[in-house]
């Protein structure tokens, strides 16, 4: 997936230096519930988790072709035919930059080919995120304790955008 100035690709095992490069900053996880992903032993063990989902995504520059961060799309339920996007983090040096717009906008679009409704997990704490969602639409829908893989459960807001609503009101950039 891609759009004039971003790519995103399949995460691969060979990804972990470039990808810890960028996640090796503290205040990329400042308002992370896991604030220690920084550690290269914490950070290893949350790549290995991005791997394990087959949904994770390195976020790249086409420009430059330079590792801006991370994303997934994870946790489809057949139930009520939603999926969740998350676990997403992008280095300082793209912050306020409309990374976050962009890689949303496209991820969006492309899951509500198939979907109903997209939801994100954001961490309590994460006022960043929290107001960046809602940016897009995302309405705060619940609350939920979320065990991220190989770490202890935190409280995080669940998000919500719904395929009719973002039809609707599509974000531009």
């Amino acid at each position: 997936m891609e759009t004039n100035t971003i790519r995103l690709l399949p995460l691969q095992a060979a990804d972990f230096a470039e990808l810890y490069a960028v996640a090796a900053d503290p205040k990329v996880w400042e308002q992370h519930p896991n604030k220690d992903r920084w550690q290269r032993p914490v950070f290893f063990n949350f790549f290995e988790g991005a791997i394990q989902s087959q949904g994770a995504f390195k976020i790249v520059d086409k420009a430059t072709n330079v590792t801006l961060g991370s994303t997934r799309l994870y946790d489809y339920s057949t139930e009520d035919n939603s999926i969740l996007i998350g676990y997403t983090f992008y280095g300082t040096q793209s912050w306020g930059k409309g990374v976050n717009l962009a890689v949303k906008r496209l991820l969006l679009n492309y899951a509500f080919q198939f979907v109903d409704a997209v939801r994100f997990h954001i961490g309590a704490e994460n006022i960043r995120s929290q107001i960046a969602i809602q940016r897009l639409g995302a309405r705060k829908v619940a609350e939920q304790e979320v065990a991220y893989y190989g770490e202890p459960s935190k409280l995080n807001f669940v998000f919500e955008i719904t395929k009719q609503d973002w039809t609707a009101h599509p974000v531009s950039s």
